[in-house]
């Protein structure tokens, strides 16, 4: 039986270097069908779709609300040419009611171990229309490694430099933030695989750099310790989301190979400040993660806040406006007080206003959030910054044995031309 994956393309945010990291969704996914299935997968960021009849089974992964109505349109055109169509992924979970709309089947929750029945029910031409797993997720001694030997690798280069590739050591999270479906998506716990299972599967990816998808590290600061000693003499280079302000873990991460964290930037405060002066401290690199449009910002706080992000040293930055998200407390909130007046997924990409804020109009959000970029990249374009990040891994790797070069490194002079090195 031959199964079409496929992973929708979306639209980038405006102002942003624009490159494509290997999708995680559909190689977890992968991992979990039958031996026996030929996968053809097709990242529709980075080649062009062919829609034929060639497949036997059709699956669409979808991780973000921005890339439905591709996804959508895509199984119209293979259910024309009478082929069945499943759905998964995040926001297959997010989207489901509409979804179902344009699929044969969706599946909703984690994969692991459940796979297999899904084929023989279609080999059987007993598809479900719904498998529905939110409530009940895998044991976490089933997740595997996934099955990264889908992807056309050479597809995953920027300027000559191979991006990282995405890996998780846990599932789900013990907070509710206002702006994120996570605990919807993944429970209202922390889950980590077993160590033994997550170093099985470092060992197996053959790349160096390393992106740590979880939620956040910073949710066990026992597993976070003994997950950063196990890393240690893989000599891994990862970024990842929120490390733990501990002395302790932030020397092993440093030890661990830890490149760079996501940081979230949310006042001026000094605990903001010095955050990002002890991760600068160990050796780690930080981009702010900035999210404007709150109901607490006026235009006055969002200037001041762009303003103390040139103060504090951040390596990048990366803006976002609020994306009132179904499944979250922002869209509930944001459909009760009828302040969302644009539902066009296409612009549910955290760069377009869809909603009303509390203290501008949505045109002025819009211009705040252009300003944002400009002002912080003025006087040190964001393709500097990404070069100065590049050639501070690629110094590391040399050190300790781990470069693999790969064509015009280091990074290829086409890069090196665009960034005046």
């Amino acid at each position: 039986m031959k199964f079409k994956l496929i992973y929708p393309r979306w639209e980038k945010l405006e102002g942003q270097t624009t490159f494509n990291l290997p999708p995680h969704g559909p190689v977890v996914m992968a991992a979990d069908i039958p031996g026996t299935i030929e996968i053809e997968f097709t990242d529709e960021n980075v080649e062009d779709l062919v829609i034929n009849d060639s497949p036997d089974f059709v699956g669409i992964s979808m991780m973000l609300t921005t890339q439905v109505k591709r996804g959508w349109s895509i199984a119209d055109q293979y259910r024309k040419l009478g082929k069945k169509v499943i759905f998964g992924g995040i926001s297959t979970m997010l989207h489901a009611e509409e979804t179902l709309e344009h699929a044969d089947a969706i599946f909703l929750g984690e994969v692991e171990g459940r796979m297999a029945d899904i084929f023989e029910d279609f080999r059987r031409n007993e598809l479900k229309k719904v498998y529905n797993f939110i409530a009940s997720p895998p044991d976490m001694n089933l997740v595997g490694p996934a099955n990264r030997d889908i992807l056309k690798k050479d597809h995953y280069y920027h300027k000559g430099f191979r991006m990282v590739d995405l890996f998780h050591a846990s599932r789900g999270c013990i907070y509710d933030c206002y702006p994120c479906a996570v605990r919807y998506l993944g429970g209202r716990g922390f889950r980590p695989r077993p160590l033994d299972r997550v170093i099985e599967e470092l060992e197996q990816i053959d790349n160096n750099r390393l992106f740590i998808v979880d939620n956040s590290l910073a949710l066990d600061t026992q597993w976070e310790k003994e997950l950063f000693r196990a890393m240690i003499p893989l000599k891994k280079k990862w970024v990842s989301h929120t490390i733990e302000d501990k002395e302790e873990v932030l020397d092993l991460a440093a030890q661990a190979g830890a490149w760079y964290v996501y940081q979230a930037v949310f006042d001026t405060s000094d605990y903001i400040r010095n955050r990002i002066k002890q991760y600068h401290d160990y050796g780690i690199a930080v981009e702010g993660t900035i999210l404007l449009g709150l109901d607490n910002q006026t235009e006055d706080d969002i200037k001041r806040l762009i303003d103390f992000l040139l103060e504090i040293d951040l390596d990048l930055a990366e803006f976002t406006v609020l994306a009132p998200f179904p499944h979250t407390k922002a869209y509930a909130d944001l459909i009760k007080q009828n302040r969302i007046f644009d539902y066009d997924w296409d612009h549910y990409n955290a760069g377009k206003v869809v909603y009303h804020p509390k203290h501008m109009p949505a045109e002025r959000l819009q211009e705040l959030y252009h300003y944002a970029w400009e002002t912080f990249y003025r006087n040190e374009p964001q393709t500097m910054k990404m070069f100065n990040l590049i050639t501070r891994v690629i110094n590391r790797e040399i050190e300790d044995g781990t470069y693999a070069p790969r064509r015009r490194d280091l990074v290829d002079v086409s890069f090196g031309r665009e960034v005046g090195a």
